[in-house]
C-alpha cells in the first residue's frame, strides 16, 4: 500500500503541484483548503506525512503543528513558507515540525524532505530510549531529560547546536541525533572546525576542481558532497573564519555548494548539527561570529552537562571504560575499589569524561593486581601539576582548570623510562617489566599505546 499524505493549501495552482509531485513519488493524497478540513480528514484517515501552509484562511499552520505535536507526535509534518520568511519557519521547527520549505517551491527539495520524512521509523520512543541508553550511558535526571531531548530530535530534521564544556561527548550527542533519526543509514561526517588551516577551509567544506590552486591535481568532493543524504557535524564552529560563515550559511539557505575553482553549483541534502566549548552567542557579540548564521545554526539548543553535575553516573561510567580499555587491549579489566570510586565521585573533572577516561586508562597502565584503589588513580599528583604550572586569570580556580600538555608530557616520560629499561634489558621484556617495577601486563599495555612494539 502506498503512503499516504495530508496536504494542505488555500492557492489551487500550489495544491496541484504539491499533490502531482507526491503522486510522482507513488505517494496517495489527501488534500485541505483549511484547518476545519485538515481536522476533519485527520480524523477519518492515518497518514505518514502531512504538508501544509503556514498561512490559511482559518488560521495558522503554527496551530496545526502544535496540535498535531499533542495528539500525534510520530506524524512528520512539514511546513511551507513564503520566501525570506526564515523566522516563522525556525518557529515551527521549533514547535516540532519536522522541517520546511520555502516558496516557490523547488521540487529538489520538496523530493528531499518527503523521501527522508517517509524513511523516520515508526519504532516506539521506549526503544528508542533503550537504544541512547546503551550509548549514552548515566542514570542521573540530567542525563534522563538529554536522552529524552535527543529521542525527540531525532524525528526532526532542525539544525541543532550541542553546547557544553570540553570533554562532555558533544560528538557522542550528535552521532546519537543521527542514528536514530530518518538518515540513520546514510553518512555520518564529523569535522573539527579549529583543526583546518584557515586556507584550506573553503575546499575541505565544498571541494575543488582540478587546477583551481597549487596542488589541485583532481577534483576532489568536499565535506558536505561526503555527507549528501546523512548529517554533517560541525564541531568547534566558532572557529570558523568570517569569510567561511558567510559562504557555510549561504550553503545552509541555498542547500546547494559551488566547489572551488567550479562554475556550477552541486545540489546537496544535509542535515546539520554544530557544537563548540564556547559561548556561541557571547562570539557574537564579540563580533567573531555572524550573528545570521547563529540563528541558523541555533534553531535548537542541546546543552550537555559537565561530570560534575552528574557524579552519580560515574562509577557507571568508569565500569564501561575500563571494560573498553582491557578489550582493546586484551587484559583483564581490574574492578574500582569504594575508596577510588569515593575519590573519583570527590574530583571536579574540569576535562568531563575524556579526562576520566585519561585517567583510568593510566590507572590500568600501573595498577598492581586486579583491584584499582585511590592512589592508582594519581589524582592529587594531576591536581598539583595543575595547580603549580598553570597561570590563571583572577577569580578562576585551579580545579576548574586542565593543563592540556599534562598527558603528553607523562607519556614523554614513560616512553623514554620505558625505551631505557628495555635497551638495558636487551629489550627482554620480562626483565624490563621487573626492572620498571610493573607486571608484564601492564608493560604490554604500555608499549601498544605507546607505539614502541
Amino acid at each position: 500500500m502506498n503512503p499516504q499524505a495530508l496536504v494542505i493549501d488555500d492557492e489551487p495552482d500550489i495544491l496541484e503541484l504539491l499533490t502531482m509531485t507526491l503522486s510522482g513519488m507513488s505517494i496517495d493524497c489527501i488534500t485541505a483548503e483549511n484547518l476545519a478540513q485538515a481536522e476533519q480528514a485527520l480524523k477519518q484517515h492515518d497518514f505518514d506525512l502531512c504538508l501544509t501552509d503556514m498561512r490559511l484562511p482559518d488560521g495558522s499552520g503554527l496551530d496545526l503543528v502544535k496540535s498535531l505535536q499533542a495528539s500525534q507526535p510520530e506524524l512528520p509534518v512539514a511546513v511551507i513558507t513564503a520566501h525570506g520568511n526564515i523566522d516563522i519557519a525556525v518557529q515551527a521547527l521549533k514547535l516540532g515540525a519536522f522541517d520546511f520549505v520555502s516558496k516557490p517551491v523547488k521540487l529538489r527539495v520538496l523530493r528531499d524532505l518527503v523521501s527522508t520524512a517517509l524513511k523516520l521509523s515508526p519504532e516506539k520512543p521506549a526503544n528508542k530510549d533503550r537504544r541512547s541508553r546503551a550509548q549514552l550511558l548515566g542514570e542521573t535526571e540530567v542525563i534522563k531529560t538529554l536522552r529524552g531531548k535527543i529521542t525527540k530530535l531525532a524525528r526532526s530534521q532542525a539544525p541543532v547546536y550541542i553546547g557544553g564544556e570540553s570533554g562532555t561527548g558533544k560528538e557522542l550527542v550528535a552521532r546519537l541525533i543521527h542514528s536514530l533519526g530518518a538518515r540513520a543509514e546514510m553518512p555520518f561526517v564529523a569535522i573539527n572546525c579549529g583543526a583546518i588551516p584557515a586556507d584550506l577551509v573553503e575546499s575541505e567544506f565544498f571541494g575543488h576542481k582540478k587546477g583551481a590552486f597549487t596542488g589541485a591535481i583532481f577534483d576532489k568532493d568536499g565535506l558536505f558532497q561526503a555527507a549528501h543524504g546523512g548529517t554533517l557535524f560541525l564541531d568547534e564552529v566558532a572557529d570558523l573564519p568570517l569569510m567561511m560563515q558567510v559562504k557555510l550559511l549561504r550553503a545552509i539557505q541555498e542547500k546547494a555548494v559551488r566547489p572551488v575553482g567550479g562554475n556550477d553549483e552541486v545540489n546537496i541534502d544535509v542535515r546539520i548539527l554544530s557544537a563548540t566549548h564556547n559561548d556561541l552567542a557571547d562570539c557574537v557579540s564579540a563580533g567573531t561570529f555572524r550573528e545570521d548564521l547563529f540563528y541558523r545554526l541555533n534553531v535548537i539548543e542541546l546543552q550537555v552537562p559537565p561530570l560534575r553535575q552528574r557524579q552519580q553516573d560515574i562509577p557507571i561510567l568508569a565500569e564501561h571504560i575500563l571494560q573498553q580499555i582491557a578489550v582493546n587491549n586484551a587484559v583483564i579489566s581490574p574492578t574500582l575499589s569504594a575508596g577510588a570510586i569515593t575519590a573519583l565521585k570527590a574530583y571536579p573533572f574540569p576535562g568531563n569524561v575524556r579526562e576520566l577516561e585519561n585517567i583510568l586508562e593510566r590507572a590500568l597502565t600501573w595498577v598492581e593486581g586486579e583491584t584499582i584503589s585511590a592512589d592508582d588513580l594519581m589524582l592529587s599528583d594531576v591536581r598539583t601539576k595543575i595547580a603549580k604550572d598553570t597561570t590563571l586569570p583572577a577569580g578562576i580556580k585551579p580545579e576548574l582548570i586542565v593543563d592540556n600538555d599534562l598527558e603528553s608530557q607523562l607519556e614523554d616520560q614513560e616512553r623514554q623510562l620505558i625505551t631505557q629499561a628495555l635497551e638495558s634489558t636487551r629489550w627482554n621484556k620480562t626483565a624490563a617489566a621487573k626492572k620498571l617495577g610493573i607486571t608484564f601486563r601492564a608493560l604490554r599495555y604500555k608499549l601498544k599505546k605507546l607505539n614502541l612494539e
